[in-house]
């Protein structure tokens, strides 16, 4: 073979037309006068620098080339030819040489590129062409070559294509597909403004579509038809080899569409999984979309008849917490039903935690101690002068953390060798009034999931005269219930009673309790009984606050109107002094707790929103927007977002904490977001205001929850020593967020050393001591990720 033209490389890509490369103009109407058999003959030079320039060009060729090019100049003389017959053989070996011509991935065909200077001929001479088989033929042609000849914004490739023959579209190669699927999505936005037919388009889209489902290019077949807003022709064109690869597409970018286009795109996913019956697949979609979830995830069921299956999709509602019946649709037996019911209950859950516990033997309970590794510190130890009340409440929650549903650990429920009722009484009484409240709860956080024998434990701390104990039992039967759902409802029957008892600390564990214990189940007895609690005028404000809160754990993502509006008159009617105090800031947090995730439906509280007092306006207003957006990865909220936290604040308002905050809630949704959120996070340390910056670490460890990246990791161990109090705290414990139930060795090594720093600041060691327990959560087999599936969805 002989060596390739050095200039063939010169064309790299589409060039725009340069005037050298122009068609060269004949006077005499181009190269038709010549006679039919003889090709024309070559123009005078003007100069005989023009000649040596040419033979110069041409030396460049080889020998192969030069003919090729002789040939090529021959065949468009001859589509010029009175004699039809002639005509269309030229045409014919024209289309021969163009079809059969490869090229290296970086230069232009061969002849693409020595008939790029008749293109104005051809065209010229095409125009003059009776209405005919040839001239369709001829279009044909015009139309590859418009491929690198036309000017940008022309159109002519496709033009061209429209005047041709019906032939197959993808016998010219990817290439030429590939442009005029380009120049189509450009027509049709055109055409749909002018309001013009665009039938003959999508007949041209019909071909290209399915040209590239049979060449493995889903993706540029899903781009065009979101182009031309046609995404329903997918379903005909996807086949059992390629819908997986269609319905990955399909799913990855709907997180970058606007409104509605991402639950169509969803949707036709939806649709294509149920067409081949990949029914677990689908069942993911429909958990994500949220409005129609239930239907959906009805069909999901009667789409099948095999028990098994059904019983996995089970498990996945379950991880989801979707509070759902199963009826005698789903399944007909009584024993299937009952089964499938438990599953989605959760009741099991304790039993198979356990199980996969003694399997892979960390059933062995932990102490403290054993996290905190004292000796592994050299020097100062843990014999810090700190109070001792402190010291046991830490170790309380450390306990309860590593211990989480296991049933059994060193403090609260290991029996003593004196007398029977065990030494958690012991324990519970080393700590003072909040201290016991808490110890008695963390019973609740040991016995996760285990309903029974949680309940039993619990009950005899229900008969304490103490109001701290009883608060924190009620307390801890929320905890022990939550997430597992019981048709005879035990939680809801104990703690109803101590509802309206006088002592605010009792009230507040039992609301409390019944938010935990029903999040997410939007029951409608709580509603009414806890929105009469919000009206009752002999309560304390932290009563109502934590009444709020718990309406909105219940009713969470919900959007229910009438809960909406008591939180708000219940915000109205609040005084100047009453706004002041930092509790009230969780009221905020309910009312978006009731549309999180719900985008564009908090817009008319949002509106209510602004008109409260100013103390609070501004913070309602970032709250609701932070947690209706949550895990939406919705970029314009973020910029929203960061332009507050750009703003310079004299009057001492709070509601840039918020903002940081959100910009992590919006954000974690995926990878990519995320990793830009966290430089966005860097910037804000380096130049915000003092209150932006401490709540910098916990956004870092909201949005890398239990998911232990490096860069972050070293971020936030840098803040840990940071000069601000308030900063080092709220780094601290983020790299207990971030580290939550992964065991990570680096973490625990950095709190460990961080323990020996702050021997003597006891805030800061108790934050060490929690962030301790969360890192060893549930002995490394939990995590506080709401993301499941692949981190595919998002539980509420």
């Amino acid at each position: 073979a002989s060596p390739p033209a050095p200039s063939a490389n010169r064309i790299r890509g589409r060039p725009s037309v340069h005037p050298a490369m122009s068609p060269p103009e004949n006077p005499n109407g181009g190269a038709a006068a010549a006679a039919p058999s003889e090709p024309a003959p070559p123009a005078k030079p003007s100069s005989s620098k023009g000649k040596k320039k040419d033979d110069k060009k041409d030396d460049d060729l080889s020998e192969e080339d030069l003919a090729l090019k002789e040939q090529l100049e021959l065949y468009v003389v001859r589509a010029q030819d009175v004699d039809p017959g002639v005509q269309r053989l030229a045409l014919e070996s024209m289309r021969q040489e163009i079809r059969s011509a490869t090229s290296s991935m970086t230069s232009v065909p061969k002849p693409l590129k020595f008939l790029r200077p008749h293109y104005g001929t051809l065209k010229s001479y095409y125009e003059t062409m009776p209405e005919s088989e040839l001239k369709k033929y001829m279009a044909d042609i015009l139309s590859v070559l418009a491929l690198t000849m036309s000017a940008e914004g022309e159109r002519e490739s496709l033009r061209y294509r429209l005047l041709g023959s019906e032939g197959d579209i993808g016998s010219w190669g990817h290439e030429y597909v590939r442009n005029l699927a380009g120049e189509i999505a450009q027509e049709f936005q055109k055409r749909q403004g002018d309001d013009m037919p665009i039938d003959e388009l999508m007949e041209l889209v019909q071909q290209i579509v399915s040209f590239h489902m049979k060449h493995n290019a889903e993706p540029e077949a899903v781009d065009l038809l979101m182009e031309v807003e046609d995404l329903d022709l997918l379903v005909e064109h996807v086949d059992s080899t390629n819908y997986k690869r269609t319905c990955l597409y399909l799913t990855s970018s709907s997180r970058f569409l606007p409104s509605p286009d991402d639950t169509l795109a969803l949707d036709i996913a939806y649709t294509i999984y149920m067409k081949f019956e990949d029914l677990a697949s689908a069942l993911r979609i429909a958990l994500l979309l949220d409005n129609k979830s239930i239907q959906y995830v009805k069909q999901v069921y009667t789409a099948t008849d095999d028990l098994v299956l059904k019983k996995q999709f089970s498990y996945i509602i379950a991880r989801h917490g979707l509070a759902m019946e199963i009826d005698d649709e789903i399944a007909a037996d009584e024993n299937d039903k009952e089964m499938l019911q438990e599953i989605v209950n959760n009741t099991k859950l304790s039993e198979g935690y356990l199980t996969l516990a003694r399997d892979i033997e960390v059933m062995e309970a932990k102490s403290p101690e054993d996290i905190y590794k004292v000796h592994l510190i050299d020097g100062r130890g843990a014999s810090s002068s700190l109070d001792s009340a402190r010291q046991n409440l830490a170790a309380t929650f450390v306990n309860a953390f590593v211990n989480a549903g296991f049933g059994q650990d060193k403090l609260m429920t290991a029996p003593s060798d004196s007398s029977s009722s065990g030494s958690s009484g012991n324990w519970l009484f080393k700590n003072k009034e909040h201290g016991k409240a808490s110890a008695a709860a963390s019973l609740g956080m040991i016995l996760l999931w285990d309903t029974d024998s949680g309940l039993a434990q619990l009950d005899k701390y229900l008969h304490s005269t103490d109001t701290h104990v009883v608060a924190g039992a009620l307390l801890g039967i929320g905890v022990v219930t939550c997430g597992v759902k019981n048709d005879c409802d035990p939680a809801l029957a104990i703690l109803m009673e101590y509802v309206n008892k006088d002592d605010s600390n009792i009230r507040i564990g039992a609301i409390l309790g019944l938010g935990i214990a029903y999040a997410g189940s939007q029951k409608d007895e709580l509603r009414v009984q806890l929105s009469a609690i919000l009206g009752d005028p002999q309560a304390t404000l932290e009563v109502l606050v934590f009444t709020a809160v718990a309406l909105g754990l219940v009713f969470v993502g919900s959007c229910n109107e009438e809960i909406a509006q008591s939180i708000i008159f219940f915000l109205m009617e609040r005084s100047e002094a009453e706004l002041a105090e930092p509790i009230i800031r969780l009221l905020p947090v309910a009312l978006g707790l009731l549309y999180l995730g719900k985008q564009e439906s908090v817009e008319a509280t949002a509106e209510v929103s602004k008109t409260f007092d100013e103390k609070i306006r501004k913070y309602c207003d970032v709250t609701l927007m932070s947690l209706a957006y949550a895990g939406t990865g919705n970029v314009l909220k973020v910029q929203k977002l960061l332009g507050i936290c750009s703003q310079h604040l004299e009057k001492g308002e709070t509601h840039q904490g918020p903002a940081v905050l959100g910009i992590a809630l919006i954000a974690m949704s995926e990878e990519l977001g995320a990793e830009m959120a966290v430089r966005s996070l860097e910037r804000l340390l380096q130049y915000g205001e003092q209150n932006i910056r401490r709540a910098v670490p916990l956004a870092l460890g909201i949005l890398c929850i239990s998911n232990p990246k490096v860069n972050v990791m070293d971020t936030l161990s840098r803040l840990s020593h940071d000069a601000d109090a308030d900063v080092s705290m709220a780094a601290i414990i983020s790299l207990g967020l971030i580290g939550a139930g992964t065991n990570n060795a680096r973490i625990a090594g950095m709190l460990r050393n961080l323990s020996s720093y702050y021997y003597k600041e006891a805030a800061h060691l108790f934050c060490v001591r929690i962030a301790q327990g969360l890192v060893h959560l549930g002995k490394g087999l939990l995590t506080l990720s709401p993301y499941h599936s692949d981190r595919f969805l998002l539980s509420p």
